[in-house]
């Protein structure tokens, strides 16, 4: 089975995913270590932007756990998008330069495999979906509202998406995961705009009474 480019993140329900380390674990909770354990299961590849990259190498070589989660994301192959870095050390790791990113999407949705799923790394992200290359999102929407800070879609342009699932955790957060989907034209937009517009305008009139009226 071809594999699919795929980004997981943490948000608020304002959009924001900057820092989740600080308002993401009260919530945490055995369901979502289920989810992202399948989530981790289904990855073949990681994609990651520099800051990311640098975040994640400092901390997850140490880490260790029962459940094998620490070993299976440090030895899984890891490609890291960056014009300046010139190492990368940690296990499993190889330099991308921007410039041959779309070579790399092409190559890996061109083989057999689990997902390359990119792990934070907005200013990538936002460029693979500008790109038309993302073809999944997975979001763990989290209930609070932080009124500022990074949001995940800015400067992508407009572009649509199919619900392919959803599913909510006892703590208030829901997992939502997003196909890509056809691109709605200006066409289709007008047309649904003239229908909806009519199906309003028909309930404003309400009822018409039958047979003559009466004086």
């Amino acid at each position: 089975m071809a594999r699919k480019v795929s980004a997981t993140f943490f948000v608020t329900l304002d959009g924001v995913i900057a820092d989740p380390h600080k308002w993401s674990f009260p919530y945490w909770n055995d369901e979502i270590a289920k989810f992202k354990d399948d989530e981790l299961k289904r990855t073949g590849a990681l994609l990651l932007g520099r800051k990311t990259y640098e975040v994640f190498a400092a901390a997850w070589p140490q880490r260790q756990d029962e459940t094998g989660f620490a070993d299976r994301f440090n030895n899984m192959t890891k490609y890291v998008v960056s014009s300046t870095m010139e190492r990368a050390d940690w296990s499993g790791s190889q330099i991308v330069r921007p410039t041959e990113l779309p070579q790399l999407i092409a190559k890996l949705k061109g083989e057999n495999g689990g997902d390359a799923m990119a792990h934070g790394s907005a200013e990538l992200v936002q460029s693979l979906i500008r790109d038309g290359r993302l073809d999944e999102l997975r979001l763990l929407v989290y209930p609070t509202l932080l009124g500022e800070g990074r949001k995940l879609f800015e400067g992508t342009g407009e572009t649509s998406w199919k619900l392919a699932s959803s599913q909510s955790f006892a703590t208030g957060v829901v997992a939502l995961i997003y196909e890509r989907a056809p691109t709605i034209t200006a066409e289709t937009k007008s047309a649904a705009m003239k229908a909806a517009l009519g199906g309003y305008s028909k309930k404003a009139q309400g009822p018409q009474r039958a047979g003559r009226t009466e004086h």
